[in-house]
């Protein structure tokens, strides 16, 4: 029997991939149908492959004819939003609905789902936020307005840029979320290699990735993240290239760039550092940089960028791999090998009632 959403818990892909099990259970998810395709059984059945993405994560689910949600899904259309009700397990296959049953959306609740939850919303605000304090505190006064312009022109389109469409950060915001956690690490890495050039850092940190708003930007009203023409021949590193050169032209004909002229370092030179970073990012030839790190910045702002992306790969990996054993999970690609549970940390000793007390009667 089809099952019904009214008394399923509603989950996140995200929650349903941590807490799915080979026992099958009753939840229910909120989706939009990323794509829809007929393809053709080893039988010469035909079945429909969908996929399914809420913001968090993204699902591949097959229909075969003898599934209840079989002539339903007939009916739906890539792009359309569903709930679909279902015991869920993990199997041999990835999650799995069985006596699934769906129905479309309301337009409160498409809503509602491309806002994202609570914690998402405020984690995001937070980091943009964070975005835009740093670079607002920038002492060079050209890298100053150039992030300031950037984010004026294309705030909103960053907001719901991914970091990527697979492996770290690929989710409507995760670019944001990207670039907020590489801001605060490349501010720490300044006081411990002060010689590092921190407004250059920062600034390439906001750079480094701005091709993605157009290689890896998701629709206004969705969470298809749609492949142009421009993103696959260009590709973000070059876009990016572009972007900030066509900004720094409107920055030295701004009335502001008068008084520059004998600034030093001198602009020309601090536009070549700015492209540089954002060229050589990549760290090889071979990962698609087409320069290799030539400064200190550009190999810090190298290493940030990877260790952000590996530390979401783990986060992520914790939350949806499936446990081989107690404290092992399974591999999470590009990394390396399966996961091993993290070793937790020793919380600092509580402070004494003595030490309280003698510090409040310092303080009186």
């Amino acid at each position: 029997m089809p099952a019904s959403s009214n008394d399923f818990e509603w989950l996140t892909l995200r929650q349903l991939k941590g807490v799915a099990s080979a026992t099958p259970e009753p939840w229910c998810i909120r989706v939009q149908i990323e794509n829809l395709s007929v393809r053709e059984a080893s039988n010469g059945k035909p079945y429909y492959e969908l996929k399914l993405n809420d913001g968090t994560e993204s699902l591949v689910w097959r229909v075969f004819d003898s599934s209840p949600a079989y002539l339903e899904v007939a009916t739906c259309k890539r792009g359309g939003w569903i709930e679909l009700a279902a015991h869920w397990a993990d199997g041999k296959f990835g999650l799995e609905p069985r006596n699934a049953s769906l129905r479309p959306l309301k337009d409160d609740e498409i809503q509602a789902l491309l806002a994202g939850d609570e914690e998402t919303r405020d984690r995001q605000k937070l980091d943009y936020e964070t975005i835009t304090n740093l670079t607002s505190q920038l002492a060079d006064p050209r890298l100053r307005m150039l992030c300031g312009l950037f984010l004026q022109q294309h705030g909103v389109r960053f907001q719901r840029a991914a970091a990527a469409r697979d492996y770290h950060h690929a989710r409507r915001g995760g670019l944001v979320e990207h670039m907020a956690q590489m801001m605060r690490t490349a501010v720490q890495i300044c006081v411990a290699y002060p010689a590092l050039n921190r407004d250059l850092l920062v600034a390439g940190v906001l750079f480094h990735d701005c091709g993605k708003l157009w290689e890896n930007n998701y629709a206004e009203d969705g969470f298809t993240m749609p492949h142009t023409l421009t993103g696959e021949m260009i590709g973000h590193i070059a876009m990016g290239l572009e972007v900030v050169n066509k900004l720094w032209r409107t920055v030295m004909d701004s009335p502001e760039a008068a008084s520059w002229t004998l600034l030093e370092p001198p602009s020309e030179l601090v536009r070549l550092h700015l492209l540089h970073l954002i060229g050589s990012h990549h760290g090889e030839m071979q990962f698609g940089s087409p320069v290799l790190p030539k400064t200190p910045e550009a190999i810090a702002l190298h290493y940030i960028d990877n260790l952000d992306a590996k530390m979401e790969m783990f986060r992520r990996g914790y939350e949806t791999s499936a446990e081989l054993a107690d404290g092992i999970y399974e591999r999470v690609r590009p990394l390396p090998a399966n996961l091993i549970r993290p070793l937790a940390s020793v919380p600092p000793p509580a402070a004494s009632a003595a030490a309280v007390r003698e510090e409040n009667e310092e303080g009186d």
